[in-house]
């Protein structure tokens, strides 16, 4: 069925094109054969070629077959961004293990309830997170494999790959059924959940990627800034692997590190959140041509402001594209590389996606263009569902439409926008307000370096807004300096009643401001007057 967005794809880029039926480990596999030599991943001084990284993986997957884990079996990583994340990663899809995401960040009580509900038999993890998870009470459930952060001091993890004798059993794996990875949700609106995503909802997603950035195999260089362990970047992983790129693994987002790596390296394609642009732009490192080598930039997770969108664009010389994702569905939405890009929006779907708008009450009426209501999709990338969660299961995907909670709107030529979210709408006195469209005011301001706008009880109007900013560093502005200015350029409704001044805003491990977390502050602060 013909859908507006089509018109806009990129020269080549098919509306629907069959896709292969490959498991990850295999995308690793013709990479080793095609590309045995191409540097694969650099992380500090260590390097390994795609056929270095292949032996390494298969001399993992050989030691842990030898102890006992099979096909099915699962895995939790806890592990930062490093050469043995990704090697233990490769490993367990080589043997059809479900590899269970799990965040270095988490505290004992996050563990607990993970390891709880996942029941993984095995689990590798830095030798310094024994601690939490001795709190845990798993520890004796489960076999644990340790990385020592020295290298000198050689862990089990190494000597398991120093094992010479590679003895696999055939790759047994039905890509579009066995669950390569639990992925688990923020848990924003209760307990994280864990989604269930097939080796074909990610290869899918590599393959689609593929197509939209219109790049040559062997040929890019990635600067990998997202975790690992959170779905973006597992997906930038997966498309570095299928185009055979020399990815760049940044343990953590440090701007002195990234410039760094851009220095030596540089880089084609930088994968960031609105957040690591504006701190990038705000370093007093950043030199006249240092981003000139970027050829493609991305961002996602959360709206890019327009000012700061434009002004790295002006450093770089290089496209920001705006996407959209979700752990249950992998990025869906892209601004295709070329003049028909809009600033502001999150781009058009993904071949063999399809996308509608639809009423926020029933969810059964599509919304004529230019009109907000939910975005639903359906399409490859979509999660299996919840691991042991049939009820959510089926309040998410309904007649195979995911709904994302995500309130949306697509203009008449078929870009996609997102508002906000169903639950952060605010409503006062019976006016919509969207807090993506505050906080892009916000941003227009020159001492603005973040901004988050959420609604707060009002015994008048229901709800009413409030702002907590970030001012840049050496400025300074006032609470009513900043209503003045919003004053100016939005309707009176949605003008902040009150505004806030922070150091710092609460955010997620890929940077994503945590909205809800201010919302949950401002609650109980209400609650004690």
């Amino acid at each position: 069925m013909a859908r507006p967005w089509h018109s806009l794809y990129p020269e080549g880029v098919p509306y629907e094109f069959e896709l292969p039926n490959l498991s990850i480990y295999e995308i690793l596999e013709r990479s080793a054969l095609d590309y045995p030599t191409r540097i694969a991943f650099i992380f500090g001084d260590e390097e390994l070629t795609y056929a270095e990284l292949k032996l390494s993986c298969d001399r993992f997957a050989s030691a842990l077959y030898k102890r006992g884990f099979r096909k099915g079996d699962r895995m939790a990583v806890m592990l930062p961004n490093s050469l043995e994340y990704i090697i233990a990663y490769f490993a367990i899809q080589r043997l059809g293990g479900t590899m269970v995401q799990t965040s270095v960040m988490y505290q004992a009580s996050e563990l607990t309830h993970l390891l709880r509900d996942s029941e993984p038999k095995w689990l590798i993890c830095r030798q310094d997170q024994m601690t939490k998870l001795e709190q845990t009470g798993f520890i004796e459930q489960l076999m644990i494999i340790t990385v020592n952060k020295v290298k000198e001091c050689q862990s089990n993890f190494h000597r398991l790959i120093r094992e010479t004798n590679i003895d696999l059993p055939p790759i047994v794996i039905n890509p579009r059924v066995d669950v390569a990875i639990l992925q688990y949700t923020g848990g924003t609106t209760g307990k994280p959940k864990g989604a269930m995503l097939t080796h074909f909802n990610l290869v899918s997603n590599a393959f689609h990627n593929q197509a939209f950035y219109a790049v040559q195999n062997n040929s890019e260089v990635i600067v990998g800034n997202s975790p690992l362990f959170h779905a973006a970047g597992l997906l930038m992983l997966n498309f570095a692997t299928l185009v055979a790129a020399t990815y760049l693994v940044v343990e953590k987002f440090n701007v002195a590190t990234v410039f760094e790596l851009i220095k030596k390296h540089s880089p084609t394609l930088f994968i960031g959140v609105p957040t690591m642009y504006i701190n990038l732009l705000q370093s007093a490192d950043l030199k006249e041509n240092d981003l000139k080598c970027l050829k493609i930039c991305t961002s996602g997770t959360a709206p890019m402001p327009v000012q700061v969108l434009e002004q790295f664009e002006k450093k770089s010389g290089a496209m920001i594209l705006e996407n959209y994702g979700m752990t249950e569905a992998l990025v869906t939405h892209r601004n295709p590389f070329s003049h028909k890009r809009k600033i502001g929006s999150i781009g058009i779907p993904l071949p063999n996606m399809d996308c509608k708008i639809v009423d926020l009450e029933t969810g059964t009426e599509e919304m004529p263009p230019g009109t907000s209501g939910e975005l639903i999709m359906k399409g490859p990338q979509v999660m299996k569902g919840y691991w042991k969660n049939e009820e959510e299961t089926k309040r998410t995907i309904r007649d195979g439409w995911l709904y994302t909670g995500d309130i949306g709107m697509m203009d008449k030529d078929g870009y996609f926008f997102i508002v906000g979210r169903k639950k952060d709408l605010i409503i006062a006195s019976g006016y919509n307000i969207y807090p993506v469209e505050v906080e892009e005011v916000l941003y227009q301001h020159p001492v603005v370096m973040e901004a988050c706008v959420f609604g707060v009880p009002d015994s008048y109007r229901g709800e009413t807004v409030k702002a907590v900013i970030v001012p840049k560093h050496g400025t300074s502005v006032t609470s009513k300096e900043m209503i003045s200015w919003c004053k100016e350029r939005l309707a009176t409704y949605k003008v902040p009643r009150f505004v806030e001044f922070r150091e710092s805003l609460p955010k997620t491990k890929v940077g994503k401001i945590l909205r809800h977390q201010l919302v949950e502050e401002e609650r109980i602060k209400q609650g004690s007057q």
